[in-house]
């Protein structure tokens, strides 16, 4: 089935003539873009989709003016970036061991000064405020994509509230059952210089690393933010802890009322209120004595943060935004997972646990599945997976490991007194399938299960019928 943009550039080469041609007039790439981007975006043409909220309100709203957010991003960040990827043969449904490829140098240094540790931790940055986050080549020569072969070569990030995913079928219809992703416009904003152009840049998905972990249930190829279910939950904090400046800023009290004299005059009211404020508001004058005289009359209204109970109404919010991040309370510092007995090992281990085996490991293997586009495999049977050995978050982990070997190595030496063949006996192991034990049997048995009298013959005993 030749695709849109297929037949698009077909007929943009036919207009064009043949590149390499002397006085053959070939378009600058912008205008090839604009044409395909007509075809594309105009009657009958597929349907776009972009992030559905503003990205710099997520970032200013929440990423940077509210600490659990931060915090619950940061908790995720510093476990996601402390993972390596490698290469695994997959056979018989089970995946072979690691290995590496030379191809996977750019992933370990994607830019001159950055690593697998920046680059993951832009992917995460961008799928937590975006939902999305968009990867491909660029080099020196500015050819992007894979015409991105010059010296210079490195991965670059696509801001994700610039790109565009352009949706395309067989009968051109957006909601067809054959519907996908034909093409990926990234279109940053003019430049604002006088006499540059900002040139919108059409890849197609082959050429981009499309990192979306959580799929947006409105959509059908985008991606959803972790904080669009939460928004309310932090616009809750952030008023709470607005609430609490605003009670040390008038004079540690949630209410102070001051009644006068029924005969005061309006310009008398006005005074006297400017002077209180200038003398008792704010937490330099807090708790200092009042005097007041000419039949003014205090009175303290409202609770403090105690009979509020602040602290409990604040550390609901923040659970239930850590619960959104997929993060514990527990691993994040909060207050809610700080209370009480919750920093003791057995509870900080399973809530490491919960966070590295629920959360971290889906993101993981999302990541390598996107990061895979970028490499070409070594074999039809390979698969880019994440090695998560030397991941400090989950080093608990190799005790169970351990366990886990060790019971299986009881097991394989069992199986090899039972006489059946050794390979036969790893592959069970390593499948679970009892069907490879069958046929595999060596014949030979342990002397434990030889019959009562039996002896076993010794090296030095002829063959029957046979002489020394």
């Amino acid at each position: 089935m030749a695709s849109m943009l297929d037949r698009v550039s077909a007929r943009h080469r036919a207009m064009v003539g043949p590149a390499g041609v002397k006085g053959t007039f070939v378009e600058p790439p912008f205008w090839r873009l604009d044409a395909l981007r007509q075809a594309l975006l105009g009657s009958g043409a597929p349907d776009r989709e972009q992030i559905e909220h503003e990205f710099e309100g997520y970032v200013a709203g929440a990423g940077k003016a509210n600490a659990v957010v931060f915090s619950c991003n940061y908790a995720r960040l510093r476990v996601f970036v402390d993972v390596q990827f490698g290469w695994r043969d997959r056979a018989d449904g089970q995946l072979g061991p690691f290995y590496d490829s030379p191809d996977l140098a750019l992933l370990r240094r994607p830019w001159p000064t950055g690593s697998l540790a920046n680059l993951l931790a832009w992917m995460e940055m961008d799928a937590t405020y975006a939902g999305n986050s968009y990867i491909t080549w660029c080099d020196d020569a500015g050819r992007y994509g894979r015409a991105a072969r010059g010296p210079g070569r490195r991965l670059v990030r696509l801001r994700p509230n610039w790109v565009t995913l352009v949706i395309g079928s067989h009968s051109e219809d957006p909601y067809a059952l054959d519907a996908q992703v034909v093409g990926i416009i990234y279109e940053p904003p003019t430049s604002g210089v006088a006499g540059v152009r900002t040139q919108p840049v059409l890849l197609v998905p082959s050429e981009v690393c499309h990192y979306s972990p959580i799929p947006d249930p409105a959509a059908r190829f985008r991606g959803m933010s972790w904080l669009t279910p939460v928004l309310r939950e932090i616009g809750a904090d952030l008023a709470a802890t607005e609430h609490k400046a605003k009670f040390f800023e008038n004079g540690a009290a949630l209410s102070t009322v001051v009644s006068l004299d029924k005969d005061i005059t309006p310009q008398q009211f006005a005074e006297f209120v400017d002077l209180f404020k200038m003398q008792h508001e704010g937490p330099r004058n807090a708790y200092k004595t009042l005097f007041f005289g000419g039949g003014a009359d205090v009175t303290m209204r409202g609770v403090d943060l105690q009979k509020l109970d602040f602290k409990t109404v604040q550390g609901g919010g923040e659970t239930r935004i850590a619960a959104a991040a997929g993060v514990h309370p527990v691993v994040v510092g909060l207050s809610e997972g700080l209370s009480g007995s919750s920093l003791n090992a057995g509870n900080y281990s399973a809530a490491r646990r919960n966070v590295g085996d629920g959360t971290m490991r889906h993101l993981w293997k999302e990541a390598a599945a996107s990061l895979e586009v970028l490499f070409p495999r070594p074999s039809e049977a390979a698969e880019l997976v994440p090695d998560t050995r030397d991941t400090a978050f989950l080093r608990e982990d190799a005790k169970d490991v351990a366990v886990i070997q060790q019971t299986r190595a009881q097991a394989l030496r069992s199986l090899l007194d039972a006489g059946y063949e050794p390979d036969a006996a790893v592959e069970y192991l390593r499948t679970d399938d009892l069907a490879r034990l069958v046929g595999r049997h060596s014949g030979l048995f342990s002397v434990q299960l030889q019959p009562p009298g039996t002896e076993q013959p010794s090296d030095d005993t002829p063959p029957e019928g046979g002489q020394e």
